[in-house]
């Protein structure tokens, strides 16, 4: 189950983030904000409400990702960043998926539902991602839903400390529809 983030996830994300705390740390941006990486309550609790204002502005768009069986654990979220409208129409494609949860088409499935929302409801013309090259499975899933490489971005972001080169994989909304 996908939907936008509400306050009362704050406890469910936080106990998702220290579950994969270990899994997400090599993929990471370090937060300049925060010496200590590791989430908290507050830190959570205002990533949750800058995610929400962000909806309101159109900014930005996170979807937190819910197991179907037990609905207050979150599983992943799935985010369309830094929505760029004008001549662009663009949104930077970001996600992570629980650990547990890897390799069963859930990610996929789940970013399929983001993409098509980018491109049906906010009508967006391009949905572009940015994989480190050795994120196999991450690699797999945007291809999946029919991403395509553009290229190689070398030391692309800071990530856990150390620039990283990513690939970059992009979707535009003729190639959605075909």
């Amino acid at each position: 189950m996908l939907r936008p983030p509400r306050a009362s996830d704050v406890g469910a994300l936080l106990t998702a983030l220290r579950r994969n705390e270990a899994h997400l740390r090599p993929y990471t941006p370090q937060r300049p904000d925060r010496g200590d990486r590791r989430p908290t309550l507050a830190s959570v609790a205002r990533d949750v409400t800058s995610a929400r204002r962000a909806w309101r502005r159109d900014d930005s768009y996170t979807f937190f990702l819910f197991d179907r069986e037990d609905r207050r654990r979150v599983l992943g979220r799935v985010t369309l960043g830094r929505v760029i409208r004008g001549p662009f129409q663009n949104a930077f494609l970001g996600y992570w998926v629980d650990v547990g949860t890897q390799g069963k088409g859930v990610m996929t499935e789940a970013v399929r539902a983001v993409v098509g929302y980018a491109f049906d409801t906010l009508a967006l013309h391009r949905v572009q991602a940015g994989v480190m090259p050795r994120n196999a499975a991450s690699i797999r899933v945007v291809e999946k839903v029919g991403f395509r490489s553009e290229g190689l971005a070398v030391r692309y972001l800071q990530i856990a400390g150390k620039w990283e080169d990513h690939v970059i994989f992009a979707l535009t909304r003729e190639e959605w529809r075909r």
